[in-house]
C-alpha cells in the first residue's frame, strides 16, 4: 500500500471530511472509494474508446446499452 500527501484549499479538504463522517467513513476509505469511481470511468472510457477504434457500430452501440444499465443500477440503489 502507498501512501499519498495532497494538498487541499482548506474549505474543499473540511467538506471532504464532513461528506465522509455523514457517510461514517474515514477519510481514507472515503479518497479510496473516490478513487475506485474515477478510475472506473476512465477505465469504462478507454475501453469504450477501443471498441470505437474497431468501427464496430454494434458493438460500441452494445457497450453503450451495458452502461446504460448500470447507471440505472446505481440510481435505483
Amino acid at each position: 500500500m502507498s501512501v499519498l500527501t495532497i494538498r487541499l484549499p482548506d474549505d474543499t479538504a473540511q467538506r471532504l471530511k464532513s461528506l465522509a463522517q455523514s457517510r461514517g467513513l474515514s477519510m481514507n476509505k472515503l479518497v479510496e472509494q473516490l478513487s475506485a469511481h474515477a478510475l472506473s470511468a476512465w477505465d469504462t472510457e478507454n475501453h469504450f474508446r477501443a471498441v470505437a477504434a474497431t468501427g464496430d457500430v454494434a458493438q460500441a452501440l452494445a457497450v453503450l446499452d451495458r452502461l446504460d444499465s448500470l447507471d440505472a443500477k446505481q440510481d435505483a440503489s
